[in-house]
């Protein structure tokens, strides 16, 4: 029998502000002690020397955390013109560097077309200091030892790249991109289309398809928490900041239910109600009709809303 964790049943979402020089593992470990929580996870990894939107999921809320995984992100980058680095950011060692005749020639234009030729649909190698796994390990350790592994491209889908600014040989862009893209990859990448090299040198996170809510600081987490009583299990200035646990999946469409159906669907039943036009292939998100209250998420099949995942309603908030 596996040893029963210890710490809360609390459910619910948090969406950090994740600051720099600090693992997305580390800064879920920090705020799970906070709430004392029992289960918690995240919606998919920042390096270290990104800041931004960072989901953290508890309790019930992990359940639906990897639909977050499938969504389109947008970031704000600010890319170091002139060099390429072993891991394409300001964290690896430059082993690149071109001339100042080469940076001379970036024009804006040149960066338009840089703009132009990256967005839409595309083949992108993982770096091999992502947090992609090779036979179980990530890439990255291998990168350490100086192992170099076969990695498979990917079809990923820059939606958009907007020029924000570009002064000191620094060029920064918001660009929104689909699941599985690497930023720090497309910025060597361009950074080769420019002729001179780059890698990225600030990563912000600012928004998640389908996420909800008020970002919040590690600063401010950690004033909240000093206003609970673990001696007493008083925890109630931390659980008044989670949020719902379907926050993270708002972008998915939602239908309700009520009534004895409320009970099958738990149970793991499907029931019967109108969906209208709806794409059998997509999750449904499941409300209890009278106030709200998310169930799961469900599937169109056969006619019926079939549960996918649902929650324990005893330890959802």
């Amino acid at each position: 029998m596996g040893r029963r964790k210890s710490g809360r049943n609390v459910s619910g979402v948090i969406l950090l502000n994740k600051p720099s020089d600090i693992t997305s593992n580390a800064a879920l470990q920090t705020v799970r002690r906070f709430f004392n929580a029992n289960k918690a996870g995240h919606t998919g990894a920042l390096d270290p020397l990104a800041t931004g939107l960072l989901p953290l999921c508890f309790g019930e809320a992990t359940k639906v955390s990897h639909f977050a995984l499938e969504a389109d992100k947008t970031y704000q980058v600010v890319a170091q013109l002139g060099a390429r680095t072993t891991t394409s950011d300001a964290e690896g060692e430059v082993v690149e560097r071109c001339t100042n005749e080469q940076l001379g020639e970036v024009t804006r234009e040149r960066i338009e077309q840089a703009i132009i030729h990256f967005t839409g649909e595309q083949e992108q190698s993982p770096s091999m200091f992502s947090a992609l796994k090779h036979e179980g390990r990530p890439l990255y350790w291998y990168a350490r030892q100086g192992i170099e592994v076969p990695r498979k491209t990917r079809t990923i889908v820059i939606r958009h790249i907007e020029f924000i600014d570009w002064r000191e040989h620094q060029l920064t862009l918001e660009v929104t991109c689909s699941k599985g893209t690497y930023i720090r990859t497309l910025i060597d990448d361009m950074g080769q289309f420019l002729g001179c090299g780059a890698y990225v040198e600030k990563l912000h996170r600012t928004w998640i398809e389908g996420v909800e809510g008020a970002m919040l600081t590690l600063e401010e987490l950690t004033a909240v928490a000093a206003q609970t009583d673990p001696e007493n299990n008083d925890y109630a200035a931390m659980d008044a900041l989670l949020q719902a646990n379907d926050s993270v999946v708002r972008q998915m469409p939602w239908v309700t239910i009520d009534g004895t159906d409320v009970a099958r669907f738990l149970s793991g039943n499907p029931v019967r109600t109108a969906l209208g036009e709806h794409n059998p292939e997509h999750p449904i998100r499941v409300l209890r009709a009278h106030d709200q209250q998310f169930l799961g998420i469900g599937v169109w099949r056969d006619g019926q809303l079939a549960p996918k995942r649902v929650v324990n309603l005893s330890d959802a908030n």
